[in-house]
């Protein structure tokens, strides 16, 4: 069966906890159980893209604006993750030094999803998108 659930929030900061506690209760309300790792990485994933939106967002003026997260339970487990914004800028992992506290989030998607991206929206902006398996069995 494919679950598919969207929502939109503002560009602030507390949307990102938002944001995770929202795609945690669908995917239990879905079936994940809390102790299936899949569950944790999709929040992981779902965190860290919705920081970037935050941080890296264009501004509007006088707006915060709003940044999209969709979810979709794959029939095989695995849980497909979008985050979009209205930014054109591709994200990319930067080399980060030791001591520095930031800048890790994309080395973090590339660890725990099996595929991540990023597509054109055309005028609209970009989605960062990240695929996370099912675990085997």
């Amino acid at each position: 069966m494919l679950r598919r659930n969207a929502f939109r929030l503002p560009r602030h900061p507390a949307s990102v906890g938002l944001a995770r506690r929202r795609v945690r209760d669908h995917l239990r309300d879905w079936g994940h159980g809390t102790d299936d790792p899949a569950l944790a990485d999709v929040v992981l994933i779902v965190s860290e893209l919705a920081t970037n939106a935050v941080r890296h967002g264009p501004l509007h003026e006088g707006q915060e604006g709003e940044f999209e997260v969709a979810v979709t339970a794959l029939a095989d487990g695995s849980c497909f993750v979008e985050v979009s914004d209205e930014g054109f800028a591709v994200p990319r992992p930067r080399p980060v030094s030791v001591g520095e506290e930031t800048g890790r989030g994309l080395h973090l998607v590339e660890g725990v999803a099996v595929a991540w991206g990023v597509w054109s929206r055309g005028r609209h902006g970009k989605t960062v998108w990240a695929l996370v398996a099912s675990p085997t069995p």
